[in-house]
């Protein structure tokens, strides 16, 4: 039998309940055996902010995901290192396990973006793209992907930097794990 296993790539800088609750999400929406949270060693169109290493962010990662079984840490683009693309990390998955079949997991302003990524028409023939959507984006393409329509949290990475830069609240928003980490490692403070 199959494996179905999810794939929810980004930089998790830091990982937040939003990148939970989609993988969640999908997990039970698809049926899937799994969901992997991926971070990126050097992500193709966005530059990692505020001097966070790809170890920290791996840690974060690891972290949030402790206490949920069924979502466990992809570190295939981390331990490659450099720029990361799509379609070569899911064939390297795909030969590294011959009887799983990936769904990837991208949001309402990724599957705009689509036509610009790195050998497009042939991720599409090898995985299944799944869109989740996010707020003020839609999920209108030319390509097949299955959408899903999921709770939807306006969150981002962005937010969390802001708030813990500023000494506001990121209570509930982060695992608390995640929040020792980040104050024990000092990250994204002014």
């Amino acid at each position: 039998m199959r494996k179905k296993v999810g794939i929810l790539g980004g930089t998790f800088n830091p990982p937040h309940i939003g990148h939970l609750i989609i993988a969640n999400e999908v997990l039970h929406a698809l049926n899937l055996d799994e969901v992997r949270l991926m971070p990126n060693a050097t992500p193709p169109h966005k530059e990692i902010q505020n001097r966070v290493t790809s170890i920290q962010r791996l840690t974060m990662v690891e972290l949030s995901v402790q206490d949920a079984p069924m979502l466990k840490v992809e570190t295939i683009e981390i331990d490659q290192g450099g720029t990361s693309y799509t379609f070569d990390t899911m064939e390297l998955l795909r030969k590294r396990e011959l009887q799983t079949d990936f769904y990837f997991i991208i949001g309402g302003d990724q599957v705009e973006d689509l036509p610009t990524w790195y050998r497009i028409e042939e991720l599409i023939q090898n995985v299944h793209l799944v869109g989740v959507p996010r707020p003020n984006k839609l999920l209108e393409t030319a390509y097949p992907i299955v959408t899903l329509d999921i709770p939807q949290i306006d969150l981002s990475s962005t937010t969390i930097r802001n708030r813990i830069a500023n000494g506001e609240t990121t209570q509930f928003l982060i695992s608390d794990a995640v929040r020792d980490f980040i104050r024990k490692e000092k990250l994204y403070e002014t």
